[in-house]
């Protein structure tokens, strides 16, 4: 009965290698063990009493929009939208304004969030000293990034449906393209954060994000622009998030939208990749 039991454990051990994740079986111990929603676990933790900040997320685009509802919007009535067809332009303006707010949550989660931790509160040390990788570290930090992103999409599309702006059943697709456009925000907003030295280079990142939140088509069309910054502005992160939600609220889709979808995918792993890179060379030195 014993040998049975035995033979039966060690058929188990063995078989449990197998079913543990692809990275965990692909990279190294030191580099990551598995163990990223213990981050997330603990930043729900922390802003459990921080509830507010989420809020805050959401007030600065709902003011967008009912201020081109019932101002701006007054005097621009109609632009061309996806597919060349002519729609409302407050209708046009909101889901770039929903993408924006899942840009603007996972940039501001990625960048100040994470350089206090890394550079004054020294969290991340602590944390290499139990069993977590640095890309645990990375991971966990763009996925805490990527939740608050969405919980501003999923409120800002219950706004969007009361102002009659989402019409489209595939409208519905909003919230899963908004997580990509903060996976892919917070990825590469992490990795610029381990760069910054002091709080006063955080005027670096409002400088980047700012016009990439004017120019990125998200008041206005791309072909008001001249033909050399119409390329410009397609290298824009956010264009391509602003394209998916935008043609997604209306219900044209195209070919394109893979596109997008692949620029989006490609910087987020970038991201990840250099975030956990950097970390291990500033704090497994």
């Amino acid at each position: 009965m014993s040998s049975t039991t035995s033979a039966a454990t060690g058929a188990a051990a063995s078989s449990a290698p197998a079913r543990r994740g692809l990275l965990l079986r692909m990279l190294p111990a030191p580099l990551y063990t598995g163990r990223a929603r213990a981050l997330l676990e603990r930043s729900a933790m922390v802003y459990s009493r921080a509830w507010l900040v989420f809020v805050s997320g959401v007030v600065e685009p709902l003011l967008y929009l009912l201020a081109f509802q019932v101002g701006f919007g007054k005097l621009v009535e109609e632009v061309t939208g996806p597919g060349g067809q002519t729609m409302n332009y407050v209708a046009f303006v909101a889901p770039a304004l929903l993408a924006a707010s899942a840009m603007n949550g996972a940039v501001f989660d990625s960048t100040f969030n994470v350089f206090f931790k890394f550079r004054y509160n020294k969290t991340y040390d602590a944390m290499l000293a139990t069993p977590l990788g640095p890309l645990d570290i990375a991971l966990g930090e763009i996925g805490w990034a990527v939740l608050r992103g969405g919980l501003y999409a999923v409120a800002f599309l219950g706004v969007m449906a009361g102002f009659g702006l989402a019409t489209s059943p595939w409208a519905l697709l909003l919230v899963p393209v908004a997580l990509l456009v903060s996976f892919a925000f917070a990825a590469i907003g992490m990795v610029c954060a381990t760069f910054l030295k002091s709080p006063s280079q955080f005027d670096f990142v409002q400088l980047a994000v700012m016009p990439m939140f004017l120019l990125s088509t998200t008041f206005y069309p791309l072909s008001v622009y001249p033909e050399p910054l119409q390329y410009a502005v397609q290298c824009l992160p956010l264009y391509h998030g602003v394209e998916l939600t935008r043609g997604l609220a209306v219900g044209v889709l195209d070919v394109s939208m893979l596109g997008h979808v692949a620029y989006l995918l490609v910087l987020a792993a970038a991201g990840a990749y250099f975030t956990a890179k950097r970390l291990a060379g500033l704090l497994l030195r």
